[in-house]
């Protein structure tokens, strides 16, 4: 096993905030309250010198959620034809993706990655492979305030006919040869490849982090 990268200020302040936020969570001690909201609204600030969030919008984000704090996950599913695959251009930044998003709770990975691709591309699909469990921070940027794993699934269309969303304004096939922009957050180039070598190496084994 190859040893954990040095973590970042944003590693470090994102986990004192799921400290925080897990022992508000549990204690029913007023002062222990205290010291947690305290170590909160220091790790708010850490974001908020290091990222483009004001520590306001990381506490008011983080309390939307309740409990131990855990990562996020993202599905993504990539449908190839020959050497292109199919993208969807992202609204909030004018960026190409493949379809894809937070999964939703009381879903199943591979239900949830099929609904995002239907509701982003109009196209109906079935899973043939999970080609990877990738961790955002090693693989994605910018960085991010939550911490997220990525399930990089391969899929192949069955149906539908492309079709633009209220999250997505474009619908292409492009050839991994001349990709436009990537919203790379979301997806990478090399990240394409690897799914491209799954799609045609189905046996090959599921990578991950």
């Amino acid at each position: 096993m190859s040893a954990l990268p040095l973590p970042t200020l944003l590693d470090q302040a994102r986990r004192l905030l799921a400290v925080a936020h897990t022992g508000l969570h549990y204690t029913k001690v007023d002062f222990e309250r205290e010291r947690y909201q305290e170590i909160a609204q220091i790790a708010a600030q850490l974001i908020e010198h290091s990222e483009h969030y004001s520590a306001q919008q990381v506490l008011t984000t983080w309390r939307i959620e309740d409990g131990y704090i855990t990562p996020k996950l993202d599905v993504r599913g990539a449908m190839f034809r020959g050497n292109e695959v199919l993208l969807v251009r992202e609204r909030m930044d004018g960026k190409w993706t493949v379809p894809g998003g937070f999964a939703d709770v009381n879903e199943w990975p591979s239900l949830s990655v099929l609904k995002e691709i239907e509701q982003e591309s109009g196209f109906t699909a079935r899973v043939l492979k999970l080609a990877a469990v990738h961790d955002r921070n090693k693989h994605n940027y910018p960085p991010f305030m939550f911490h997220i794993w990525k399930l990089l699934f391969v899929c192949e269309i069955t149906g539908g006919e492309a079709r633009i969303s209220n999250e997505t304004d474009g619908v292409e096939f492009f050839s991994l040869d001349a990709l436009p922009e990537l919203s790379s957050g979301r997806i990478t180039a090399p990240q394409l490849q690897l799914l491209h070598r799954h799609y045609l190496q189905p046996r090959l084994p599921t990578e991950f982090d």
